[in-house]
């Protein structure tokens, strides 16, 4: 097999796996660890993956799509996929906070149609448009500071007013999640404060996941992937993602 072969052959093997062994690929293909070593390098340097002490991991993106508007329309199927099952979560009575996050932009769209009667809390501003005719779902709208990109209200002051309820669920948003890290990612850290208080005042926080992006990273961690009651995704991830995410003791939807 010639090394061209071979390296394509890893890159599938990574991709699939999410990491491999030198050691591992060296009796695969039946030549030196130092060639396997030469092959990680030269992938490495093609931003295929990313070597690591012992062989390489999946290369992880960020593909800085930091305004709502920029993610809106896209994977819209997955997204649904997802809001179905984080509708399902929700009891009758409860007090639920939606974060900005497109994927609740689906979900809310289902609480409307059910006519829930629960209370719907949010700093979102496509979640406050979904409410223009009556309905048995209260909703109270978090404001403050806009931030045009989130297309919601972050920082400070909105952070002074979501410290004062007691959510029974929050449905998060991210941008990435690092499961070989326990990182939870957004873009901003104004964002990432708001995020932290949600949370901290939610009895369960569930983490709104499209599965690609557990290859993603964004540029500031707001929570532990431990922090979370659940992640509620579209599909089941690839075995070694899935493995990671098992370790973590959170109840995975999908």
């Amino acid at each position: 097999m010639l090394a061209r072969e071979r390296q394509n052959k890893i890159v599938e093997i990574v991709n699939k796996e999410g990491s491999v062994l030198v050691k591992e690929l060296s009796e695969l293909f039946k030549v030196t660890e130092d060639s396997i070593r030469k092959d990680l390098s030269a992938l490495e340097k093609k931003g295929l993956l990313k070597k690591t002490y012992g062989g390489a991991i999946k290369n992880r993106v960020n593909t800085h799509e930091i305004y709502v508007s920029q993610r809106k329309g896209k994977n819209v199927k997955e997204k649904q996929l997802i809001a179905q099952k984080a509708f399902e979560l929700i009891e009758e009575g409860d007090m639920i906070f939606l974060d900005i996050s497109t994927s609740n932009i689906e979900l809310i769209k289902l609480i409307i149609e059910a006519n829930l009667k629960i209370t719907v809390v949010s700093n979102m501003i496509d979640v406050m448009l979904s409410f223009v005719q009556p309905s048995d779902t209260n909703f109270v709208f978090v404001g403050g500071k806009m931030n045009r990109g989130r297309d919601g209200f972050i920082g400070s002051y909105t952070n002074k007013q979501i410290q004062e309820f007691n959510f029974d669920k929050a449905f998060m948003g991210a941008v990435g999640v690092d499961t070989d890290r326990d990182k939870v990612y957004t873009y901003a850290t104004d964002d990432a404060l708001t995020k932290k208080m949600i949370m901290d005042v939610s009895n369960k926080s569930y983490v709104m996941l499209e599965t690609r992006k557990l290859a993603r990273e964004g540029n500031y961690k707001y929570a532990n992937i431990s922090d979370f009651a659940g992640i509620v995704m579209d599909s089941k991830p690839e075995e070694k993602a899935l493995k990671d995410l098992q370790q973590y003791n959170v109840e995975l939807f999908y």
